[in-house]
C-alpha cells in the first residue's frame, strides 16, 4: 500500500505531501486542488508504463500544462513510500523533466538499502539487497524512453523491492473523467483497462468472462433487485455488444447500454474496477449520477474493497456512511494558501471539527461547517506548531 507521496511543480501542488490510508476521500471547496491530486498520482503512476506523449494526448494537455504556474522551476519532484506484506519499506525518489518526458534523476531502496540510482545519464541496480554494500556495476543509458527507467527494464533485471514498486505504481487506475457518454461507447477491445472516462466498458466486461459477470451481477442484484443478466457480444465487425436484462413482474426487457440509466453505467463501472487486478484505484467525484438511496451501497464497497481507494466528493452523504475511525484517518481537507497553492490535513484534526465529530457523524459535522472560514483555524494551528517546534529546539 502506497503511505505517502509527495509532489512539487503539478500544477497547483507545490512541496505537497499526502499520507494516505486504505480508503482515501478528498474534499475541499471548488478549485482547491482535489482532481489535481488524482492527476498527480496518475502522473505518477505513468512513469511507470513510459509513453508520457500518450499519457498527456488522452488528457489533451501539452508538457507545459502540468507544471505549476507558481514557480519557475523546470523539473516536477516526486517521492513515495509504500509498505510492502513480504518487502517491508519502500522509498522511490525521481525528477521528471518536462523537456525530455524522462525521469533523468531516480533513487530507489527497499529497507534503508539503495536498489536503483539514475543519475547523470548512467544508472545502477542492486538485485541482491541481502549482500550488504553489494551493488551491480554503473552502465550508461543507451536507449531514448520516457518516464522512469522501470518502464523499459524487465522484471528479471530487478530485484524484488524494485519489482514490487513498478507493479504497484502502474497498477494505479485513474477513472477521474468518468461520464455517461464515454460509458456507453462501444469498442473493439479494451487492453484489460477502462479509459479515464470509462471508455471501452462493454469491451472490458466481455473480456472478463462470465463468471466475473456474474459476480458483478449479484453485488448489483442487493440495490437492484430487478436486474436478471448482463450480457454482452462480440458483433461481426469486432465491436462489443453490452446488454442489461431487468425482469418486470412476468416481462423481460432488454436495454442496449446506450440507453441504460447514468447511475446503474456508473455502478457498473466502479464495481467492475473493485473486481480488477489493480491495486489503487482513483475516482472523482464518486457520487455524481448516484441516487442518495444507493449511496451507502456504495461506500461500503469502496471501504471493504481489497484495493486502496481514493475518492473525491462534494457530498455529506458520502461522509455520513463512513465509521469515524475511517474518517478520521481518511478524510482529506485541501484548501489553497495564500500564494495559490494546495495545501493538506486531516479533516478531522481541525479543532472544531474533531469536537463536531464527538457528537456528529462525519457528514453532518462537515455540514455544519462553513469551509471557508476554516482557513483562519488552521493557519492557527500552523502558528502553534511553530511555536511549539522552537520550545522544543531551546
Amino acid at each position: 500500500m502506497i503511505k505517502r507521496i509527495y509532489i512539487d511543480n503539478f500544477k497547483s501542488l507545490m512541496d505537497f505531501e499526502l499520507n494516505l490510508a486504505a480508503f482515501t476521500c478528498l474534499v475541499g471547496l471548488n478549485g482547491a486542488g482535489k482532481s489535481t491530486v488524482l492527476q498527480a498520482l496518475d502522473f505518477i503512476s505513468q512513469q511507470m508504463r513510459g509513453d508520457i506523449d500518450e499519457w498527456l494526448f488522452q488528457r489533451q494537455w501539452q508538457p507545459s500544462d502540468i507544471g505549476s504556474k507558481l514557480t519557475a522551476k523546470k523539473n516536477i519532484e516526486i517521492a513515495l513510500q509504500l509498505e510492502n506484506q513480504d518487502h517491508g519499506l519502500i522509498e522511490w525518489k525521481a525528477s521528471f523533466n518536462r523537456h525530455s518526458l524522462r525521469c533523468t534523476r531516480e533513487e530507489a531502496t527497499s529497507n534503508g538499502k539503495l536498489v536503483l540510482k539514475v543519475e547523470d545519464g548512467e544508472f545502477f541496480i542492486n538485485k541482491n539487497v541481502s549482500s550488504e554494500g553489494s551493488r551491480s556495476a554503473s552502465h550508461s543509458i543507451m536507449f531514448d524512453y520516457q518516464g522512469s527507467i522501470l518502464s523499459q527494464l524487465k522484471q528479471n533485471q530487478l530485484g524484488p523491492g524494485l519489482q514490487v514498486l513498478k507493479e504497484t505504481l502502474a497498477n494505479i487506475r485513474s477513472l477521474d473523467l468518468l461520464s455517461p457518454e464515454h460509458l456507453r461507447q462501444r469498442t473493439r477491445d479494451s487492453a484489460g483497462h477502462l479509459g479515464l472516462g470509462g471508455q471501452k466498458l462493454s469491451a472490458y466486461l466481455h473480456e472478463q468472462g462470465s463468471e466475473a459477470r456474474q459476480r458483478l451481477l449479484t453485488k448489483l442484484q442487493t440495490v437492484y433487485p430487478q436486474l436478471t443478466s448482463i450480457d454482452t457480444r462480440s458483433m461481426r465487425s469486432g465491436w462489443k455488444h453490452l446488454d442489461i436484462a431487468e425482469q418486470f413482474a412476468k416481462k423481460m426487457l432488454k436495454t442496449p447500454a446506450r440507453h441504460v440509466n447514468d447511475g446503474l453505467l456508473r455502478l457498473l463501472a466502479v464495481l467492475s474496477q473493485l473486481e480488477s487486478d489493480e491495486q489503487f484505484l482513483l475516482f472523482d467525484e464518486i457520487e455524481n449520477g448516484i441516487n442518495p438511496e444507493l449511496v451507502e451501497f456504495l461506500v461500503d464497497a469502496l471501504v471493504e474493497s481489497e484495493h486502496q481507494v481514493m475518492v473525491t466528493t462534494h457530498s455529506p452523504v458520502i461522509l455520513n456512511y463512513l465509521e469515524d475511525e475511517v474518517a478520521k484517518q481518511g478524510v482529506i481537507y485541501l484548501y489553497k494558501n495564500a500564494s495559490g497553492a494546495t495545501q493538506a490535513i486531516h479533516l478531522f484534526e481541525i479543532p472544531s471539527l474533531a469536537e463536531k465529530l464527538r457528537v456528529m457523524g462525519p457528514g453532518e459535522a462537515f455540514l455544519d461547517t462553513r469551509l471557508t472560514e476554516l482557513e483562519d483555524e488552521i493557519q492557527g494551528l500552523s502558528q502553534q506548531e511553530g511555536k511549539d517546534a522552537s520550545a522544543t529546539e531551546r
